[in-house]
C-alpha cells in the first residue's frame, strides 16, 4: 500500500477543495457526489490504479468535477479546472479526448456498459488490465446497467471492479433501486464486498481483496456514503446539484484546502507524463469482395458473404449479435464463439441485450478492439443512446441492422421500421449506409472498417431484391451516383432510391419514358458533403425519392417523396409493400400526373 489512511485523508481533502472551487467558478455542477465520494476515488487513484495499465470509468458522470480534480492532481494533462463547464474548457460531463478519460459518460448506466466492454477488450487482447468503475444509485436503476451486469457475470470478467456510491438518494428523493442490490449482483454472478465510503482502512482492505488475482468473477463493492457530507444539506437529495450558496461553497472550499494533500498528490504525479487513449486500429480489408449476383438476393445475405470472408481471412474484428446472429447473417461458418476463461474467438452472443451490446461495444472499441454488432433495424431504438455516445466520442463501432422495412411483412408493425432509418441519419458523425447490391454492400463494409473516427450503421434487407449493377464503383464513395442513365439527353425526372427500392425505381423509370434517370443514394451524409456541381449533376429535373421510410427528411433534395408516414400492417411482405404504394404502376401514374 503506497499511502496510509492519514495521508489519504489529506489527499481527499485536496480533491474536494479543487472540485468545489471548479464548481463555484462555473456556477453549476454537482456538489453532492464531490463531498460524498471523494474518499473512494482518492483511494482508487492513489493506491490501486496502475498508470498505463488499468482503466477508470466514472459511470456517475455528473461527478465530473470530482473526476477532473483527481486527474489534475494525479498529473494528467487536462487543462485548467477553472475552465469547467465553459466553452472550450472541461465539459459538464466527462468526454473521451480528455487525458485520462476513457468513456464519455453522463447518461446513467452507460459507463457500466463501457467498463464491461473495456474489461472484455483487455481479455481479448491478453492484457493484464483491471477496470474500475464508480457508479451511482441512478446508474443501477437504468436497464442498460442491468443488461451489462448480467453479461459481465456470465462472461466471468474477473478484471472488473464496480464500486457503488451507495448514498440511498437520487434527485427526486429516496433512490428507487432494487430492494437488495447485493443479492441481485450475486444472482448475476458477481462477488460482493462492502465498506464504508469514508473509512480509508476499510476501503484499502476491500479494494485489496477486489483486485486479488485469485478472484474468478467480477467484483461489486458496496460503499456506504453520505450525499453532500459536511454541508448544510448533508444526507438530503437536494444536495445532488448546485444547491449551496456561494458563501457556504467558499467556506467548504477553504475548509478542505490541504497543502499536505497537494504535496502527496505531487509525489504520486511526479512520473506522470499523461496517458493517451488506445490507438484504434484501421482495418484494411481491400482484398475482400463479394461476387456480383445475377439472381435476386437480400442485402443481408450479401453482407453475410462479406463477413464470412472477413472472418475466414482472420482479420482482427470481433462480431456479435443480440441473439439474432443467424437472422442478421453476421454469425457465419468461420465465426468462433468467445467464451471464458480463454476468450479466444471472433464472435460474441450478447443475449437479448441490444442496449448493453451498444455500450459494451463502445468500451471494446475504446479498449482497442474493432467490433461490430447486429440486430433488426426496428430494435436500433433500444441502443440509440449508445449509438449517440459512440458518434459523440468518435468510436468506430459498426452496427449491422437488417429487416429494414415494411417488407418484413407478417411480423407486423412492431417489427416494421418506419422512422428508424431517417432518425439514424440525424445523428451527427454517424455513417449510415443502405446498399442495394454487392458493390454497395462491400463498399459499406470497407468504409466502416477503414474509418477510425466515426461509427457506422449498415442497413440491410431481409427480402431478396433484384440486383441492379453499379457501372462506376468509384462513384459509390460520393454517397449517390447515377445507376441508370436517362435514354435521352434531356433529363426530365430523377428518381432517387436506396437499398431495396433501387430496383423499383428502375422499373418505374422504364415505364415513364426516355427522360428519366435513376440515382442510387446509399449514403445520404456523404452526398450532402459533395460540391454543388456534383449535386446539380445528380439531382436534375423533377426529383422524386422512393424509400420505404418516413418522408420528411428527403425534402432537402426532393420535389416529391414516395414513403411511409404511418406504422405498418400485418400481411405477407409483398402485399404490405404494395399496400403502402410501393408498386411500379401506382408510382408511374402519380409521377405522370405531376410532370404533365
Amino acid at each position: 500500500m503506497r499511502f496510509d489512511a492519514k495521508q489519504l485523508q489529506e489527499m481527499s481533502k485536496s480533491v474536494r477543495a479543487h472540485a468545489l472551487d471548479a464548481i463555484r467558478h462555473a456556477g453549476s455542477g454537482h456538489v453532492g457526489i464531490v463531498l460524498g465520494a471523494a474518499d473512494i476515488i482518492t483511494a482508487i487513484y492513489a493506491n490501486f490504479l496502475r498508470v498505463g495499465v488499468d482503466r477508470f470509468v466514472l459511470s456517475a458522470g455528473h461527478g465530473s468535477a470530482l473526476f477532473y480534480s483527481v486527474l489534475k492532481l494525479a498529473g494528467y494533462k487536462i487543462g485548467d479546472l477553472e475552465s469547467f463547464r465553459q466553452i472550450g474548457g472541461l465539459p459538464g460531463h466527462p468526454e473521451i479526448g480528455i487525458d485520462g478519460v476513457w468513456a464519455t459518460t453522463g447518461p446513467l448506466g452507460q459507463g457500466i456498459g463501457n467498463a464491461v466492454g473495456m474489461a472484455l477488450a483487455a481479455k481479448l487482447r491478453g492484457l493484464d488490465t483491471r477496470v474500475f468503475c464508480l457508479c451511482s444509485d441512478g446508474d443501477l436503476m437504468e436497464g442498460v446497467a442491468s443488461e451489462a451486469i448480467a453479461f459481465a457475470g456470465r462472461y466471468k470478467l474477473n478484471n472488473l471492479i464496480l464500486v457503488w456510491d451507495d448514498n440511498g438518494l437520487s434527485i427526486d428523493g429516496a433512490a428507487l433501486t432494487d430492494m437488495d442490490i447485493p443479492m441481485r449482483m450475486r444472482a448475476a454472478g458477481w462477488g460482493i464486498m462492502r465498506t464504508d465510503g469514508d473509512n480509508f482502512n476499510q476501503i484499502n482492505r476491500v479494494l485489496s481483496s477486489a483486485t486479488d488475482d485469485k478472484n474468478s468473477v467480477p467484483v461489486f463493492v458496496q460503499c456506504k456514503t453520505v450525499l453532500g457530507r459536511d454541508s448544510s444539506l448533508s444526507g438530503q437529495s437536494s444536495a445532488h446539484g448546485f444547491a449551496l450558496d456561494d458563501s457556504e461553497m467558499m467556506r467548504l472550499t477553504e475548509r478542505f484546502i490541504s497543502p499536505c494533500g497537494d504535496d502527496l498528490w505531487s509525489e504520486l504525479a511526479h512520473d506522470m507524463t499523461g496517458v493517451q487513449q488506445v490507438e484504434i486500429p484501421k482495418i484494411n480489408a481491400d482484398n475482400i469482395s463479394i461476387p456480383r449476383n445475377t439472381t435476386d438476393v437480400s442485402t443481408r445475405e450479401l453482407s453475410g458473404m462479406f463477413v464470412e470472408k472477413l472472418m475466414a481471412n482472420g482479420i482482427n474484428v470481433v462480431g456479435g449479435s443480440a441473439d439474432l446472429g443467424h437472422s442478421t447473417n453476421v454469425k457465419v461458418k468461420s465465426s468462433v464463439d468467445i467464451l471464458p476463461p480463454d476468450f479466444v474467438g471472433n464472435y460474441i452472443n450478447y443475449g437479448v441485450r441490444e442496449h448493453a451490446m451498444g455500450a459494451i461495444m463502445n468500451g471494446m472499441v475504446a479498449g482497442g478492439v474493432r467490433a461490430y454488432g447486429s440486430t433488426f433495424l426496428v430494435f436500433s431504438d433500444y441502443m440509440r443512446a449508445s449509438i449517440r455516445i459512440a458518434a459523440m466520442s468518435g468510436l468506430p463501432a459498426i452496427y449491422v441492422f437488417t429487416h429494414d422495412s415494411v417488407a418484413v411483412g407478417p411480423d407486423g408493425p412492431t417489427h416494421q421500421p418506419i422512422e428508424q432509418l431517417p432518425s439514424l441519419r440525424l445523428i451527427p458523425n454517424l455513417n449510415v449506409f443502405r446498399p442495394c447490391n454487392a458493390d454497395e454492400v462491400a463498399y459499406a463494409w470497407h468504409a466502416a472498417l477503414s474509418d477510425t473516427e466515426h461509427p457506422s450503421a449498415i442497413i440491410l434487407s431481409r427480402q431478396k431484391i433484384k440486383q441492379i449493377q453499379t457501372h462506376s464503383v468509384a462513384d459509390i464513395s460520393r454517397g449517390a451516383y447515377i445507376i441508370r442513365s436517362a435514354k435521352s439527353r434531356r433529363v426530365r425526372v430523377t428518381l432517387v432510391a436506396t437499398g431495396a427500392e433501387v430496383p423499383l425505381a428502375i422499373s418505374v423509370a422504364e415505364k415513364l419514358g426516355d427522360g428519366v434517370q435513376v440515382v442510387s443514394m446509399p449514403n445520404v451524409g456523404a452526398f450532402r458533403n459533395q460540391d454543388v456541381q456534383y449535386k446539380k449533376k445528380i439531382l436534375v429535373g423533377y426529383v422524386v425519392v422512393i424509400e420505404a421510410a418516413a418522408t420528411a427528411p428527403w425534402f432537402e433534395f426532393a420535389d416529391a417523396v414516395v414513403g411511409i408516414d404511418s406504422f405498418g400492417v400485418s400481411g405477407d411482405g409483398e402485399s404490405v409493400y404494395k399496400h403502402f404504394g410501393f408498386d411500379t404502376d401506382a408510382i408511374v401514374r402519380d409521377i405522370s400526373k405531376k410532370i404533365r
